[in-house]
């Protein structure tokens, strides 16, 4: 089982819901890049995209611990 920063964590879920449809904030590029490393997401010319294995750790690991810290920015909505 991988350890994932709480960050990653994070990406790696908004990565899923983001396939499930969902909105989602933006994902950090340097967390993408890990998972894109670690074979959980990949890059397209739509955005990253999480992969099957990535699917897979989402179902298996809890969400990110809400106390966690990243750098993850939130667009602003006018």
């Amino acid at each position: 089982m991988m350890n994932l920063k709480p960050t990653e964590l994070r990406a790696l879920h908004n990565l899923a819901a983001k396939q499930a449809g969902e909105d989602v904030a933006w994902i950090n590029i340097s967390d993408a890049r890990a998972l894109t490393e670690l074979g959980l997401a990949r890059r397209t010319r739509e955005g990253w995209e999480i992969t099957a294995e990535g699917l897979t750790m989402v179902k298996n690991e809890p969400g990110p611990d809400q106390g966690a810290t990243d750098a993850t920015v939130t667009p602003l909505r006018p």
